[in-house]
């Protein structure tokens, strides 16, 4: 089987929602021209998470339907698969969701991050289910930032049912007095790329994390191997594509299978 290549949007927090969607556009189109098949995004990039400090504009119903639309359309100009995280409003409540787009830009679903962390309750109410993707040869789930990170069955969860690889759409910025890291996985910083190691390889399957370019975050975009060794990782707080070629057939799910405690 021939490698299947992916890219991982690692880009600069936009400035409006307007920006979001003009710079997802932008990667999407980039993504096609490096023979990507399948694109990911970070966490709620459109149009863009709301975080503590409260930079995004209220959440609209309209905004989110144009934006869907324009990311679709590049979908389509590129042939590409889009994996965007974004948000949507259900029955009045508002989630960080992830949105794929095959690569006729048709909108095929979504996957709603159902583990919230403490933080966000006031914001985002949860999803209740998960599901899984397909980009031509790949099966894909998605988990998302805390829910990756912190709960290992939601990786599993994809694992056990076929999925290849997993994709994890995060947001991690950096703190005041945070370790400013280097290298991936330094033993000085916090658990979170060991995290995503062990998401590898405790299910035999690929990892793709992507986050914003931000200076000082403590985590990066990378794509871990299923033996939990890392391929590639962008360098901490610039910005672009990262493109990784993945063996398909090295992700066997072997140990997801193996675990007689998960769903």
């Amino acid at each position: 089987m021939d490698p299947f290549r992916i890219a991982l949007a690692n880009l600069g927090f936009p400035a409006t929602p307007e920006e979001s969607v003009a710079r997802t556009v932008e990667a999407v189109a980039a993504a096609a021209r490096a023979g990507a098949r399948a694109v990911c995004f970070p966490e709620c990039y459109v149009p863009g998470y709301r975080s503590r400090a409260g930079r995004v504009a209220p959440p609209e119903a309209a905004f989110l339907a144009r934006a869907w639309s324009a990311v679709g359309a590049a979908a389509a100009a590129g042939r590409v698969t889009v994996v965007l995280g974004t948000e949507r409003l259900v029955e009045g409540g508002l989630r960080a969701t992830a949105a794929v787009f095959a690569p006729d830009g048709t909108l095929t679903g979504f996957q709603d991050k159902v583990q919230l962390d403490p933080s966000e309750e006031a914001t985002y109410a949860p999803g209740t289910e998960r599901r899984l993707f397909q980009a031509g040869p790949l099966t894909f789930g998605i988990a998302i930032c805390h829910e990756g990170w912190r709960y290992p069955e939601t990786v599993r969860w994809a694992a056990r049912r076929g999925a290849k690889l997993v994709f994890h759409p995060q947001f991690h910025e950096a703190e005041p007095g945070s370790y400013r890291p280097s290298r991936f996985a330094d033993p000085e910083n916090s658990f979170h790329e060991k995290a995503a190691l062990c998401r590898a390889a405790e299910n035999t399957c690929w990892f793709a994390t992507v986050n914003y370019a931000g200076a000082g975050s403590p985590t990066t975009s990378a794509v871990i191997r299923p033996d939990g060794t890392l391929l590639r990782h962008q360098p901490y707080g610039e910005r672009g594509l990262l493109v990784a070629d993945v063996d398909l057939a090295a992700a066997t799910g072997l140990l997801a299978a193996r675990c007689r405690t998960a769903p």
